[in-house]
């Protein structure tokens, strides 16, 4: 809608109205627009500042006139220049004496009167005045001619959905491209002639509203409404009857919605080039609403995604146009595929870039920000993190079985996708392999032999998973080099250390590894919580080695201090997600 101060001289052009003459009387013309559509929005936002002048009136060969008045020759002229000079309407504004006005289809009550029709006059008595008129829309008769002016002021969105409109009838079977070429005309053709019209293959607007009224029943009862958000500079359809008023948190207009577990849209609206087009891209399929699972699709200058789980099917659109980023999501709930996918195309048709973009600076962050939070929205979260570590330049970590055994997807440090090489579950060991080229600051140089009982030892890991963008250290001492039971390949370990640790290195007092953290054993028998066990380093070289992995052995180089321990584990040691 049209949000401007309504001003004294506002007000006031609507009180020089009641007193213009009906002899010589004119109108200001203050916008003609080539849809119906969009003259009713233009006419309703100027209703807000100018209640009682506001007019409408089809123009002919599909164009229509919003104007004001009527007024007297001299008071048009005083109106238009002040409404001019507040910015109420454009400058480029003229004074019309109606000869060219038809129809009138604003205020929608007036629909089908003209300019030079006149009226009875009607009583306070008369039962006529209790009982208003139902408003109607008015939708002008066209010639073919006409019918080809409006047809070509459509936008490409309006055009691919009178297509889908067209497939759903059942008369089309061409792509969905906005380009009315020979199969598009004949199933319009074909459309007229199933519905007792004219085979013309151009469709009027009233027969191009009849067709798109059927298309749409199937979103009857979401409150559909024009939303013209001069704050985004966005004007698109959206389900209003489900949901709420915006909440601006740039790069977003946030529709959430009315009831837990309903639709949420979100408007896209911000600065940029094609790198922060790019960033976005990435930033979306972070978030929560957006599932890992569905279409991606990059280009230039736009992007698509797609998104689905048992829960949610989300599409996210995003163009970029003069140095502005706009575009919108739409949050559905899972099982309703037939509202969505025509609710996705009605709003991608309705698509409208209005000047202005949100203000990245704008936001104020409030007592509600979090760090797994973007601008509101819930960051995606993996369903269980654990820690590995490198073991080769290409990459290659080690991790626990435990930790990748159901994921749908692994990712390195959160950025990166690996696949499981090797995997034993006895030993409760994987190897995994980045999917993309790696280059690690570290990778583990193995000690050789067994390590000396007794010596300081520390692990490296995530304990708190990606909430510490370094790994944590623990330190502790080596209890002996077997497990409680006489195990050979495990080293017991004097330390106190948490479940987001398995999988981290166990690294000597000179920074070799020396084995790889377990994960502590649910049961029954419960250890004291400073018994840890860990893999020993010469069973972890073995499976490496069977999988065409050359693990690098350590040479003595002296004890090394608490610090640069640390800065070793930082390049050595990664976190694991599983989605």
């Amino acid at each position: 809608m049209l949000r401007r101060t309504v001003t004294g001289l506002a007000l006031w052009a609507a009180m020089a109205g009641s007193l213009a003459a009906q002899d010589g009387q004119v109108w200001i013309q203050v916008e003609m627009l080539p849809t119906l559509g969009r003259a009713q929005l233009s006419a309703e936002g100027y209703s807000e500042q100018i209640p009682d002048d506001v007019g409408g009136f089809y123009m002919g060969s599909g164009w229509y006139a919003v104007t004001l008045g009527p007024y007297t020759s001299e008071e048009a002229r005083a109106v238009r220049d002040n409404l001019i000079a507040e910015g109420v309407i454009p400058s480029d504004s003229v004074i019309s004496d109606g000869a060219q006005f038809q129809q009138q289809f604003w205020p929608v009550a007036s629909a089908g009167a003209t300019v030079g029709a006149s009226s009875e006059n009607v009583t306070a008595a008369d039962p006529v005045a209790t009982e208003p008129p139902e408003p109607e829309t008015f939708i002008p008769d066209e010639t073919p001619q006409e019918a080809q002016a409006s047809e070509a002021a459509l936008s490409l969105g309006e055009k691919q959905q009178l297509q889908a409109a067209l497939k759903w009838a059942g008369v089309y079977e061409g792509g969905i491209d906005g380009a009315f070429g020979p199969g598009t005309r004949a199933a319009m053709a074909a459309w007229q002639s199933q519905n007792g019209q004219n085979a013309t293959g151009v469709l009027t607007a009233r027969q191009r509203s009849e067709l798109l009224g059927g298309f749409n029943a199937i979103l009857d009862g979401l409150g559909m409404e024009t939303v013209r958000d001069e704050t985004a500079g966005i004007e698109i359809e959206l389900p209003m009857g489900l949901l709420q008023q915006p909440v601006y948190e740039p790069p977003f207009a946030r529709f959430d919605p009315q009831q837990e577990g309903g639709p949420q849209v979100l408007l896209i609206s911000q600065p940029g080039d094609q790198n922060r087009l790019y960033g976005l891209y990435e930033i979306m399929q972070t978030l929560e609403i957006v599932p890992p699972e569905g279409a991606r699709e990059r280009g230039e200058s736009a992007f698509v995604i797609e998104g689905q789980d048992a829960g949610i099917h989300s599409t996210t659109y995003a163009w970029l146009v003069d140095g502005q980023i706009k575009g919108f999501t739409l949050v559905w709930p899972a099982g309703d595929e037939d509202r969505r996918s025509r609710l996705v195309e009605t709003m991608r048709a309705s698509f409208r870039r209005l000047p202005g973009v949100l203000d990245p600076a704008a936001s104020d962050p409030g007592e509600d920000q979090a760090v797994d939070l973007v601008s509101g929205l819930q960051v995606r979260k993996p369903r269980a993190t654990a820690t590995g570590f490198y073991v080769d330049a290409q990459g290659t970590v080690v991790t626990t079985a435990e930790a990748v055994g159901q994921c749908q997807e692994i990712t390195l440090d959160e950025a990166t996708t690996a696949r499981v090489a090797v995997i034993d579950e006895r030993l409760n060991l994987a190897v995994l392999q980045p999917q993309a080229e790696l280059a690690p600051r570290a990778v583990a140089s193995f000690l050789p032999g067994a390590p000396r009982i007794g010596a300081e030892v520390a692990v490296a890991g995530f304990p708190y998973g990606g909430a510490l963008a370094q790994p944590a250290l623990t330190f502790g001492t080596l209890a002996d080099i077997r497990g409680l039971n006489g195990e050979d390949q495990v080293r017991r370990l004097d330390i106190a250390t948490q479940a987001g640790d398995a999988g981290g290195p166990v690294l000597n007092e000179d920074g070799s590894v020396v084995g790889m953290l377990l994960p502590r054993e649910s049961g029954a028998q419960v250890l004291p919580d400073n018994v840890s066990y860990a893999l020993d380093a010469e069973t972890i070289q073995s499976i490496l080695a069977q999988a065409g992995v050359a693990p690098t052995t350590s040479q003595p180089v002296g004890i090394k201090a608490p610090e640069q321990l640390i800065r070793d584990a930082a390049g050595l040691t990664v976190l694991v997600s599983c989605w």
